[in-house]
């Protein structure tokens, strides 16, 4: 019972977040695909590197 009101209350204030700062929020979803890309791009490496 507790998950589910977790998962509420994140959905809510992540609703909230994007109702009240849709450029902060997009801001975030950049840096976080962002931050992703880089960590595909690193493991990549990582595995183009291994003989």
């Amino acid at each position: 019972m507790n998950k589910k009101w977790i998962k509420v209350t994140g959905l809510a204030f992540a609703a909230w977040y994007i109702i009240t700062r849709p450029h902060g929020a997009a801001d975030l979803v950049s840096n976080a695909m962002g931050g992703l890309g880089h960590a595909a791009e690193s493991m990549s490496t990582f595995v183009s590197a291994i003989p």
